[in-house]
């Protein structure tokens, strides 16, 4: 039977029937919650579920432009931002890609449809994961994409702004496309935050992934784009899934949530102080962090071994990290949540070590 790698899965531990309610730590969608005009939007556009949805989703589109201040033939909009790296796949039928390790899984997967081959970059934990200079020499004429994910998942760490120019750059020299996966961008403060989308219009080898996911919790709803100047790209990109891939529901929700600007600056300024807390309560408990920028915190911590598994008797689930390349068994990965949630999470933690220390599972 198939097994979802992600986190979010909280349908497989309701079906266990251990009869708790679960607090998911294992999926970093913003703990605001939906804005209050996203579910009126939603509820609003339930009358116009008779018909099929905009196929190329116009009025999303343009507004979607305005608000980044990108063309909208440079728009294309999908079910989500891993169904946008499926059809990326199908387009550009890539043969050699590079990606970092660890990294989210689905540029792999999506790679795997047209049996791509793969060199892996490996982050250093005493580089605290972070892509040195070395990066750039796995890159040649013979690498038809590069997959960056800034700040990446599952660590939360920024790729160095001058690094990453110059990548871009030496893609551009060597005919290589850039995908930049800046899902997680709208969380990091804004002196740090650093997106690439000034850089489109010089480089056509460029490719920006965005979602709305994350930023307005609605991964109930799977709404994504990415922007890139290549406008064949944008073509192929339509010819290679069906006309229909974003409902009526989440084109009327992604409309109605770029106007909720008051509503990120909240986020952003919440996820700062409680990413704050909860690196701090875990290097208390122990733990190591490595500086997270992004909306989740990414820590090692070698015992209790079965950390995760015991959380979940105290009714929360976090993502455990063994399953992605270059990481093992004492690697986890938590959301930001609120700061009630967040103490009672760490309240769980110290008493699942307290635990173990007592039955000598230590």
């Amino acid at each position: 039977m198939y097994k979802p790698v992600h986190g979010g899965d909280i349908y497989s531990e309701q079906n266990k029937g251990s009869g708790k309610n679960l607090v998911d730590y294992s999926a970093n969608v913003n703990p605001l919650g939906l804005p209050a005009s996203v579910k009126d939007a939603i509820k609003n556009s339930i009358k116009n579920c008779v018909n099929y949805p905009d196929p190329l989703c116009r009025e999303l589109t343009e507004k979607l432009a305005r608000y980044l201040n990108v063309k909208k033939e440079q728009l294309f909009i999908s079910n989500g931002a891993a169904d946008v790296l499926f059809k990326l796949a199908l387009a550009l039928k890539p043969r050699r890609a590079v990606l970092l390790a660890p990294t989210f899984a689905d540029y792999e997967k999506a790679l795997r449809t047209v049996d791509c081959k793969f060199t892996y970059y490996d982050l250093q934990e005493e580089n605290n994961f972070v892509a040195e200079n070395d990066l750039l020499k796995k890159i040649n004429s013979r690498v038809d994409l590069v997959v960056i994910c800034n700040p990446n998942n599952p660590t939360g760490k920024l790729m160095d702004k001058d690094l990453l120019l110059e990548l871009l750059e030496k893609c551009c020299r060597t005919g290589t496309r850039l995908l930049v996966d800046e899902c997680f961008m709208d969380f990091v403060d804004t002196e740090k935050a650093y997106s690439l989308s000034s850089k489109l219009e010089k480089y056509h080898n460029l490719i920006i992934l965005k979602a709305f996911t994350k930023t307005y919790a609605m991964p109930g709803l799977r709404l994504g784009y990415c922007i890139t100047a290549d406008a064949e790209l944008i073509r192929g990109l339509h010819e290679n899934g069906q006309d229909w891939n974003v409902s009526v529901p989440a084109q009327a929700a992604g409309i109605a949530a770029l106007d909720e600007e008051n509503y990120l600056l909240a986020s952003k300024e919440l996820i700062r102080i409680e990413r704050q807390y909860l690196t701090a309560q875990l290097e208390a408990l122990g733990a190591k962090t490595f500086g997270s920028e992004a909306n989740y915190v990414f820590f090692k911590l070698e015992k209790p071994v079965n950390l995760a598994e015991c959380l979940r008797k105290y009714g929360f689930l976090i993502r455990e990290c063994d399953n992605y390349h270059n990481l093992g068994s004492t690697y986890y990965r938590i959301a930001v949540k609120t700061r009630y949630t967040n103490r009672a999470l760490i309240k769980a933690i110290k008493e699942v070590r307290r635990n173990a220390l007592v039955i000598g599972n230590y």
